[in-house]
């Protein structure tokens, strides 16, 4: 039976570059077929999966160059159940795209926040005092284009590809290896891979909230591969801590921590045990 995968449309955007990645993954390994269905932002992508429209959801949670996706990391904290099935890391290339006979001639550019903070070196060098339009998707950018010859759009190069657009630009991105880790995400736990992701509330912001539960990992020999806080958005100066776990071979010891780490924090949840999968494009 084939099985439907959610993503940050429209068609074009990396999301859905990573979504077919996975889509080939899956068809290769598994033997098993999947259609992608496109949604607007990365809230709607991942409560079609909660409601059981849908039966995963690929969605971009680091980059290299601005860290974390906030939308992502506080979703999946508020929409109770979502597991991570995978990891996906893909290599993220930014165009200019415009019907503008040259950069000279670019008022507006449109993008998604995270494409417009990747390539803010350039835009600061090459379109000084153009205006900047944050946009749900990199591809939702390009609506603008067609009558607005001064407007331009941050895109794939895939996506002037698919939409038959001009490219003013390539490789506009502030560092050469940018990319993206992207989580696919379902309602059943993955069980077996090479990392782990949890993340945890303190009753109360006193010294050594944070120390304390850092150390059962420390004190076991478990790696910590990434560690960020988000607002609990209660009060100001109460925070959520996300932590990724290198948990392979460790299984025994991850277990010990996790129920460990249970009596030193106000909420814990474990979003699941997955493997990384790196991208070629």
């Amino acid at each position: 039976m084939s099985i439907s995968i959610a993503y940050l449309g429209p068609s074009g955007t990396n999301t859905e570059t990573a979504a077919l990645a996975y889509q080939s993954w899956l068809a290769k390994t598994k033997n098993q077929t999947s259609t992608l269905s496109p949604y607007a932002n990365i809230s709607l992508t991942l409560k079609a999966v909660l409601n059981q429209e849908i039966d995963l959801a690929v969605v971009p949670v680091e980059n290299s160059i601005q860290g974390s996706v906030a939308i992502t990391l506080d979703s999946v904290w508020k929409l109770e159940r979502l597991q991570i099935q995978t990891a996906l890391v893909l290599p993220i290339s930014h165009a200019i795209l415009s019907y503008a006979p040259s950069l000279a001639k670019i008022e507006t550019v449109y993008s998604h926040p995270q494409a417009l903070a990747q390539c803010q070196n350039w835009l600061e060098r090459n379109l000084v005092d153009v205006r900047q339009v944050a946009t749900n998707s990199t591809t939702e950018a390009l609506q603008y284009l067609k009558n607005d010859s001064s407007a331009a759009a941050i895109s794939a190069p895939r996506a002037a590809r698919i939409y038959n657009l001009p490219i003013l630009a390539q490789q506009i991105q502030d560092y050469p290896d940018n990319c993206t880790c992207f989580w696919v995400l379902g309602l059943n736990p993955a069980i077996e891979g090479e990392r782990m992701s949890v993340a945890f509330s303190i009753s109360a912001n006193v010294p050594g909230a944070l120390v304390k539960p850092l150390s059962i990992f420390a004190d076991r020999g478990i790696n910590l591969s990434r560690i960020e806080s988000r607002p609990t958005k209660r009060s100001l100066g109460e925070y959520i801590f996300y932590i990724d776990l290198e948990v392979n071979g460790k299984e025994e010891f991850t277990k010990a921590a996790l129920k460990e780490l249970s009596t030193y924090t106000e909420v814990l949840k474990i979003f699941g045990t997955y493997s990384v999968l790196p991208i070629s494009i």
